[in-house]
């Protein structure tokens, strides 16, 4: 099936017991068993929920894996995914990646016996260099959180296989519509599913997807024994959104561009951060590997301009943290989603103070132009 088929008709589409189109919000918290020590398909909500099920068949059909995992947000989603790990393994790990990730990895992980390197995963040599006796993954996001980076998945899988390494990709930006890792030789893609996914800024949730029998089973035990699940009323709302996931990114993608245009000919910006940017040295790497280049952009005004008063003039685009859903939102990282990275640690990976992050929406392209013109003149 075609994307926009799949989405729709993917999964657990139909409710096996009524026929419903839309699979039913089961809310049960436990379920009758038939007689001791049987094999129920059904026993205890955090065990396993049919609507959750549907959910987690259908992102593993979209991103082509073997099996799906929902979990109460992308925070848990890779909480889970690192837990695979044992006291004393090493992981490399992006140097531009969420704010969250960044804390869990040094607030967290760390005291657990976790080690990990950061390396700019574009540079394949550093990543080959940071390769330990006791490493046991490369885990990356691209593109990256805030500053759009793009990293070759296929290059950085195979260097991973030949030293019998995981690759653990951040698919949340580009989504399955634009970017299927797994395909390109990752092992798991992890999503914030509160973003595109869901899509209406109305559920909070994250997802994993291997292709690797063991990692699934892993995967299943570790979901299971943590608890940190996704509710069968969001599971339910995620599955209505992303049946509408293709027709909003191309949307989404549409309106980027416009504005990356835009953005691209006024003399008040000073760099812009974006995958279809054709003068990024990572656009043939992009154009290889995504369908299409996403709907986040990030942008810098001119030194003397004050950042913070053009964001504090829009009118239109919602300043708020999160992304990816109907509506535009407009952020500064190193204020709000990567505040918690110290300043000295953000400037060095290129998040700039002034920086400021768009999630492009589905409003009308030249109603988000009046919005950025406006708020442009008043600085």
């Amino acid at each position: 099936m075609k994307f926009n088929t799949q989405v729709i008709h993917g999964g657990n589409s139909e409710d096996p017991t009524t026929g419903a189109v839309s699979i039913p919000i089961y809310r049960a918290s436990t379920f009758h068993q038939s007689e001791v020590g049987g094999q129920a398909k059904w026993e205890y909500g955090r065990s396993g929920n049919p609507t959750r099920a549907a959910l987690e068949k259908l992102i593993a059909e979209l991103e082509g894996g073997q099996a799906g995992f929902a979990f109460a947000s992308g925070s848990a989603a890779i909480h889970a995914v690192f837990s695979l790990f044992s006291a004393g393994d090493h992981i490399i790990v992006g140097n531009d990646v969420y704010g969250g990730t960044f804390r869990l990895i040094n607030q967290v992980l760390k005291r657990f016996g976790l080690t990990f390197t950061v390396v700019d995963t574009r540079d394949l040599v550093a990543v080959q260099a940071a390769i330990q006796a006791n490493t046991r993954a490369i885990y990356l996001e691209t593109p990256t959180n805030p500053l759009l980076r793009i990293s070759d998945i296929a290059q950085i899988a195979q260097i991973a296989k030949k030293h019998d390494l995981k690759t653990i990709v951040d698919n949340t930006f580009a989504t399955p519509y634009n970017q299927n890792p797994l395909r390109l030789g990752a092992d798991i893609v992890v999503h914030s599913a509160t973003k595109y996914l869901g899509g209406h800024s109305d559920v909070v949730a994250g997802l994993a997807v291997t292709n690797d029998d063991k990692i699934a089973e892993q995967l299943a035990f570790l979901q299971n024994a943590i608890g940190s699940v996704l509710g069968p009323d969001d599971s339910w709302l995620l599955q209505r959104g992303i049946k509408t996931l293709g027709v909003r990114m191309r949307v989404h993608d549409e309106n980027t561009q416009i504005i990356n245009d835009y953005l691209t000919s006024n003399s008040k910006v000073a760099n812009i951060y974006y995958p279809g940017d054709q003068r990024s040295v990572s656009f043939e790497v992009a154009k290889r590997q995504m369908r299409s280049f996403g709907a986040m952009i990030s942008f810098e005004l001119q030194p003397e301009l004050d950042a913070k008063k053009f964001v504090n003039s829009l009118k239109l685009i919602d300043l708020a943290e999160s992304l990816g859903g109907v509506e535009s939102l407009v952020e500064i990282p190193a204020i709000m989603t990567h505040g918690s990275i110290p300043r000295d640690v953000r400037l060095k990976n290129g998040i700039q103070d002034g920086l400021i992050r768009l999630s492009v929406g589905l409003e009308d392209s030249e109603d988000l132009l009046d919005d950025l013109k406006q708020a442009f003149a008043k600085i």
